[in-house]
């Protein structure tokens, strides 16, 4: 039996979860924490804890302590991934695998800037203009350069996670109009400014081209036999596209090969005016990566955990292009 430890998703993991414990092999027992006591996932979770609302060092020696008690084998984490991968040796010395590439690869990629620097020459590979901003008349000259060139214009802090910080920049906006539509991640112009103005200085914010196409997802995970990469077109719906477009497949595995992830990953590009860029990298399994292995008919969350314990599992792809959707369960909790 493997004992497995995910600590802090997404809802989504539900079914990732599920996934994992497909195993022929080997009973998986997965053990789940959250900061939400109700969160659905302990459904499907074998033992459930509630996490404290704890940081750093605390956290760190909180998720080791918590291995030790409950026997852990395999530790599968997302809440303070950065930091985890920093002290990833400590788990390994107290005998815990941790699904998490190291320290260097996961800094790199968390910040984003340093990341587009560091790809800019990959063969092929699309990356956006940008400039890093920390004040506001860095900010304002930025903008009037990229608006000149590009037309829309958006801002992300260089350090997020998911694009919480995303916004697209509108100008003359009618803020009485505004009143009726949801919002979304619009800001007008003027607001922004004067938000930005109201502070000396700043967390560096990356400003770059609106790219108004679709967001293509690729589900990545490098094993023995190769890349497996299932591209996800995603729309403003609930249903995704997934479609295995050359240039995207080819993009993605000139990033994989610069980078050499060996877990979950997921690599988000978009579109403008029928170039591909590169948007963003993340080390984890993605929220919509159960959508993938339907789609391909392939066990990501099963293989990586038993690459982890060296075993390659072998596995083929339906690589044909199709739509795929889910609908929403009720679960009782409580």
């Amino acid at each position: 039996m493997i004992r497995v430890w995910f600590n802090h998703w997404f809802s989504t993991s539900y079914r990732l979860i599920e996934l994992m414990k497909e195993d022929d092999a080997e009973q998986v027992y997965v053990v789940g924490s959250n900061r939400q006591r109700e969160s659905v996932i302990q459904k499907v979770c074998d033992e459930w804890y509630e996490e404290p609302d704890i940081d750093g060092e605390e956290y760190i020696t909180f998720c080791l302590d918590f291995c030790a008690r409950h026997s852990i084998d395999a530790f599968v984490p997302r809440r303070n991934m950065v930091d985890i991968s920093r002290n990833k040796a400590r788990f390994e010395k107290a005998g815990v695998k941790v699904m998490v590439d190291d320290y260097a690869a996961i800094k790199l990629l968390n910040d984003k800037a340093a990341a587009y620097g560091y790809l800019k020459d990959c063969d092929g590979l699309h990356i956006p203009d940008f400039y890093i901003v920390s004040c506001v008349s860095q900010f304002e000259q930025a903008y009037r350069k990229l608006r000149a060139e590009y037309g829309q214009v958006c801002i992300k802090f260089v350090r997020d996670e998911g694009g919480m910080s995303f916004r697209k920049i509108t100008e003359n906006a009618d803020r009485f109009h505004q009143l009726k539509v949801y919002q979304g991640s619009g800001i007008s112009y003027e607001m922004l400014t004067e938000t930005l103005g109201s502070v000396t200085e700043f967390d560096a914010m990356m400003v770059m081209p609106y790219l108004p196409g679709n967001e293509i997802s690729v589900d990545c995970l490098q094993t023995g036999k190769g890349l497996i990469a299932i591209p996800r077109n995603k729309g403003t719906a609930r249903h995704e596209r997934i479609e295995y477009n050359q240039n995207i497949l080819e993009m993605t595995g000139a990033v994989m090969n610069r980078i050499s992830l060996k877990y979950p990953c997921n690599i988000q590009f978009k579109i403008k005016d029928g170039v591909p860029y590169l948007l963003e990298i993340n080390t984890r399994m993605s929220g919509g990566l159960q959508m993938s292995c339907l789609a391909a008919g392939v066990n990501i969350p099963n293989i990586a955990l038993n690459k982890m314990f060296g075993r390659d599992i072998d596995w083929t792809m339906d690589r044909t292009d199709k739509t795929v959707s889910y609908i929403e369960l009720p679960q009782i909790i409580s």
